[in-house]
């Protein structure tokens, strides 16, 4: 089943006192590939200004505004419209010579890339810890493999906003069993890449499951690459593959290389954003 969502996401930025020379690149314009569609995107900001679009590393969609100021305060909102098309099936298990067949895959670049350490998945003495404690192994299919991962860490975490930031490492989830939806997709990517497959974080929006209702959450899960299979979406938090809810925004290694916003700003001011996500399901 197709299901179309409308996305409103505000990033209001307040400043105590006036800055000047603001900019900053944003990654809030949904993906379009084969399975999503893009139908409308609108970008608008007060102060009003220029803003222009690029193709990010890893193809992904985004926008580089300035401001030259003063001003005390900046609001920035995203509009948009996606057709989502539901999940591939995944078979029960891909057979006896699937990790031979991921080996030799991963050769190429784009694969071999998300194998490697980045700044929020990556090895440590406590990932290492916390997957012994919990008996994390490989099993005999990468496809069973990669769904009881999700499965156990669903169970072992805890959902629990505000317990950890946007920049917190991997060691606070591990250490406190509590955290959000980026703590669970920086730990299940950290440990699919030691295992030797390939895993990508995604940004994005979860929709809600019936027609004509509404959630109001940003979101993140992983794409884990699979013989046979490609990119197979995988939600730890929600303990589910990446339906027709999900709406993909950005991938990257982790979530430093795609975060919704990113800029400077001159002036002494501190600043608070306060975000606000608004998804509605319209089906087609």
């Amino acid at each position: 089943m197709i299901v179309r969502h409308q996305i409103e996401h505000t990033l209001y930025f307040r400043y105590n006192a006036p800055v000047h020379s603001s900019v900053m690149t944003l990654y809030l314009c949904p993906l379009q590939d084969r399975n999503q569609v893009l139908l409308d995107f609108a970008l608008v900001s007060d102060p009003s200004g220029s803003v222009f679009t690029f193709r990010g590393p890893f193809n992904n969609w985004g926008h580089f505004l300035n401001r030259p100021g003063p001003y005390d305060s900046l609001v920035i909102g995203a509009r948009s419209r996606v057709e989502v098309g539901p999940a591939q099936s995944l078979p029960n298990r891909l057979g006896a010579s699937a990790w031979s067949r991921l080996e030799g895959s991963t050769r190429d670049p784009e694969l071999w890339l998300m194998l490697q350490p980045s700044r929020f998945a990556r090895s440590s003495p406590a990932l290492e810890h916390f997957m012994q404690i919990n008996g994390l192994e490989t099993g005999e299919d990468p496809l069973t493999t990669v769904l009881q991962l999700r499965d156990i860490l669903h169970r072992i975490f805890e959902y629990a906003p505000g317990s950890t930031a946007a920049d917190s490492p991997i060691e606070r989830i591990l250490e406190s069993g509590r955290g959000v939806c980026q703590d669970y997709a920086h730990v299940m990517t950290s440990i699919l890449r030691i295992w030797g497959i390939p895993c990508r974080y995604v940004s994005g929006y979860l929709g809600p499951d019936a027609p004509g209702s509404v959630t109001g959450e940003s979101h993140a899960w992983v794409e884990c690459w699979l013989p046979g299979l490609g990119w197979v979406g995988l939600d730890p938090t929600n303990n589910s593959e990446g339906d027709e809810r999900h709406v993909r925004v950005a991938v990257g290694r982790d979530y430093a290389d795609v975060p919704p916003t990113r800029g400077v700003y001159r002036g002494w001011a501190e600043s608070v954003l306060t975000p606000t996500v608004t998804v509605t399901r319209e089906d087609p």
